[in-house]
């Protein structure tokens, strides 16, 4: 899979985001990387050998004063580590997918543990 194909994948997982949370993205700029550098891993404090899938970079909107104004944030997806342990095409779409779920939680002021706790609903309604 090329990283062409992954981001046509985490367009379509946007696009068919419900409207009452896709309207709320204004301000988010999404990207495809390879691989994490060793810098977005300090920044988030992860163990060194970890897969890292995604990662926001921003404000949450919990966080947000009704001024706000600043620039996008930010939500990365890396292939790298998703097809590395993806068994097939169909796995890895659905990690891709996942990934961007869970990342756009962060942006609407969910941590990890609230993420975790609905990880399991998310992939039930698919």
């Amino acid at each position: 899979m090329t990283l062409d194909e992954v981001e046509d994948i985490v367009e379509e997982s946007i696009k068919d985001l419900p409207e009452e949370f896709s309207n709320k993205l204004d301000n988010v700029g999404f990207v495809v990387e390879a691989w994490p550098t060793p810098e977005e891993f300090e920044a988030i404090k992860a163990h060194p050998g970890s897969l890292l899938f995604g990662l926001y970079r921003g404000i949450p909107r919990t966080q947000r004063y009704s001024n706000y104004s600043s620039l996008p944030d930010k939500i990365i997806i890396y292939a790298g580590p998703i097809l590395m342990i993806s068994k097939d095409l169909d796995d890895a779409k659905k990690r891709i997918k996942q990934t961007v779920l869970h990342e756009i939680g962060h942006h609407f002021g969910m941590n990890d543990v609230q993420l975790h706790q609905k990880k399991y609903r998310v992939l039930e309604s698919n």
